[in-house]
């Protein structure tokens, strides 16, 4: 059973997420504010966080960038009233996987959440198997292998996020083929982006600042203007 923590200082927010996610198998912990939230990952075992953003005292993002710095991997869902791209771009800069704008429906908060679950325990995070595969991809000095969810670059293990890596695999995958934002939004997050683009050019941005030598210079992971990303052969 995967454990996830609601932290929000609505207490009717909270008490309807927990409605809805107890309904759907998982367990709960809720916080109220950002120093509670660092309080119950430090001494639960959680699996995946729904954190408000606009929080009195210690702010979600706050909370998250102490998360973060603690060594906490765990996916972060943000929850927003805000709609404006700075606010999510922000959030995402400080090491959130993904957000939801409220008011949001419970159809999108489940999707998300399972989503990110299935990313997390695909890479080694929680406790499901990863899914079988038989062999590496290889692309110049980078080697994904896809049955242990390990990057090398040059032979250095990369640490990289769920989303970071399932983007690294699709490029990998398909060499010299141009997605758009769109496209990479679909593939990955398998769902429409409806406005979502900015949110993969800074995980791209923060995916080239792991395995390119030259970030701004990139030899891997190329912008086809107008188009999108492809991955060049190495």
């Amino acid at each position: 059973m995967y454990t996830i923590l609601i932290c929000d200082d609505d207490e009717d927010i909270v008490s309807a997420l927990k409605i809805f996610l107890t309904a759907d198998g998982y367990k709960t912990i809720e916080a109220y504010n950002g120093n509670q939230a660092i309080e119950a990952v430090k001494t639960n075992e959680i699996h995946l966080i729904l954190m408000d953003v606009m929080m009195p005292g210690m702010s979600g993002i706050e909370a998250m960038i102490n998360l973060r710095s603690m060594g906490c991997n765990v996916p972060v869902i943000l929850l927003t009233a805000k709609s404006e791209d700075s606010d999510k771009i922000l959030g995402l800069n400080c090491g959130a996987d993904d957000y939801i704008t409220k008011p949001y429906n419970t159809v999108e908060v489940m999707a998300r959440v399972r989503s990110q679950l299935r990313r997390y325990t695909q890479l080694g995070g929680g406790t499901a198997a990863p899914i079988p595969a038989d062999s590496c991809i290889t692309n110049g000095s980078i080697v994904l292998d896809n049955k242990s969810k390990i990057v090398r670059v040059d032979g250095e293990e990369i640490k990289l996020t769920p989303t970071e890596f399932d983007i690294l695999r699709l490029f990998m995958e398909n060499p010299e083929e141009v997605f758009s934002l769109a496209q990479i939004y679909r593939r990955v997050w398998n769902d429409e982006a409806l406005g979502a683009e900015s949110t993969v050019a800074v995980h791209i941005r923060h995916l080239r600042e792991k395995i390119e030598i030259d970030p701004a210079d990139p030899k891997y992971i190329k912008v086809v203007w107008g188009q999108g990303y492809k991955m060049k052969k190495g």
